[in-house]
């Protein structure tokens, strides 16, 4: 029995779009792309808090042969980046490949046949002999853990499921989280709302952003001579690259970069009593370091105030600090990131043998080979799987990376036939992710803070360890003897 199709992508953000523009250019057009949601765009359409930005710059931070030259600015807002996203789409034809409101339920791997079934919420069913997995990990929003939150009677709305019918002006708004998206929606908000409380668990180590529009000139450059744009790309990628060398062991990079965000922190904030709340107490690059133009400034404001107590409360009406005093506040903001470490989902990946795959992950953590396949669920192929997370760069550039790998993989499976599947041998697997938390112990990852790359068990299940050449060099040559090949 045939399978509908030869590959199923699951998911339309950049992962899934990046995998469909690599099948087409191969001429391999019997492909569908699930998508859960009415539209496409995963991480940017469903952030959509005030500020939401990119932090890699805009022209690293693009598909490599679909340049955009008309980027409004040095980093791209997310209403942008999602237009760039349906741009792509378009002029790709990929529209017709895609299945929207259809979310991946269980996944089930029927070895009789070599094939995946994937069945939606809605109990319908398709097969394909490939599944490209590209859900991404942004994807499930942390909400704290916070004694009495559930009381509170005010608006709460968390920064990946913004609300954007909800009026900020004039309302007293206590912020939670002091991350990425803390840092974006801090000073894009501060000036319509009468008060604001910032409460923060720990300092972040924040780096100029030097965000800027992009001229008139500069568009018309890149449109008239595509080239320029390249040039500029490849400028941006190795000094990104270079400034990356100070997670991985470069003490003379990691010494500047501590200088320099020091040097901004004491340029931009003169009381002396509130620079040192907002001096981190962990080293650089341990926790995601932050860009930003604003958000240090934003302190400087009469309606802002920056609270480091814990909290130990919430009330109906305000947050409680472990100082005993009581913040009233109309309005909670949760910026406090995602789940990543850890997968927990209804959701199934049902294996060889039946193994379960997220239920697995939860008692071994999550571990794949290359970030791309897992024993014991061939013919599975994930973008943005365990240990492919970067501290410094562009992330399309790894799921590249991996596309080139899933290319191989894909033309090895074919010279084998329809009716075989491959399965990463386990040893393999094994002896790939041993080397892989070995070399974090050289990096600043592995410096004792606490950051939501690190799993319940202590275990860095997000980052790659070192910089994005090595995992490109790492990626490109597939070997067959890494699998196990069986014909049914």
């Amino acid at each position: 029995m045939n399978a509908d199709h030869q590959v199923v992508i699951i998911g339309v953000g950049f992962s899934g779009i990046v995998a469909a523009l690599r099948l087409k250019a191969s001429d391999r057009n019997d492909f569908i792309m699930l998508e859960q949601a009415s539209e496409i765009g995963g991480t940017w359409r469903d952030n959509t808090y005030p500020g939401c930005a990119c932090d890699v710059p805009s022209n690293l931070y693009s598909i490599e042969n679909q340049p955009n030259p008309n980027w409004s600015e040095m980093y791209a807002p997310q209403a942008e980046i999602l237009i760039y996203m349906k741009q792509v789409i378009e002029k790709n034809d990929l529209s017709k490949h895609i299945r929207y409101n259809t979310e991946a339920y269980i996944c089930d791997f029927l070895a009789e046949n070599a094939y995946w079934k994937i069945t939606d919420r809605k109990g319908q069913s398709l097969t394909a002999q490939i599944v490209i997995f590209g859900g991404g990990p942004l994807n499930r929003p942390l909400i704290p853990d916070i004694n009495g939150l559930a009381n509170f009677k005010g608006k709460v709305i968390h920064s990946g499921k913004w609300d954007k019918n909800y009026d900020l002006t004039g309302k007293k708004v206590a912020i939670i989280g002091t991350g990425a998206s803390a840092i974006q929606i801090v000073p894009t908000i501060a000036p319509i709302i009468a008060e604001m409380t910032v409460f923060q668990r720990s300092a972040a180590w924040i780096d100029d952003r030097n965000n800027r529009y992009v001229s008139g000139i500069e568009k018309k450059l890149f449109n008239t001579f595509p080239f320029l744009q390249k040039i500029t790309r490849e400028i941006l990628y190795w000094a990104v690259e270079a400034r990356g060398t100070f997670f991985v062991g470069n003490q003379l990079a990691h010494r500047y970069i501590t200088y320099r965000c020091l040097q901004k922190l004491k340029r931009e904030i003169p009381d002396p009593e509130l620079r040192q709340k907002l001096t981190p107490n962990y080293k650089v690059g341990c926790k995601r370091v932050l860009t930003s133009d604003d958000y240090y400034p934003t302190f400087m404001r009469e309606n802002v105030n920056l609270v480091s107590e814990k909290i130990t409360e919430i009330t109906e009406n305000a947050v409680i600090t472990a100082d005993g005093k009581s913040h009233k506040v109309d309005t909670l903001i949760l910026a406090t990131g995602f789940t990543a470490a850890e997968i927990h989902t209804d959701r199934q990946i049902k294996g060889l043998h039946q193994r379960e795959l997220f239920s697995e992950w939860l008692q071994t953590g999550m571990q794949a080979y290359k970030g791309t396949c897992v024993s014991g669920y061939p013919n599975l192929l994930f973008i943005l799987g365990p240990n492919t997370g970067l501290g410094h760069s562009s992330m399309i550039h790894i799921m590249e990376s991996q596309m080139n790998y899933v290319m191989q993989y894909i033309e090895t499976f074919e010279k084998k036939g329809k009716n075989t599947y491959l399965d990463i041998k386990a040893p393999v697997q094994a002896a790939h992710n041993e080397v892989i938390q070995n070399l974090f112990k050289d990096t600043v990852w592995a410096t004792g803070c606490k950051s939501w790359y690190i799993n319940s068990q202590g275990k860095n299940t997000i980052l790659y360890p070192r910089l994005t050449l090595q995992f490109r060099k790492n990626l490109q040559q597939f070997d067959a003897q890494d699998f196990d090949f069986v014909a049914v």
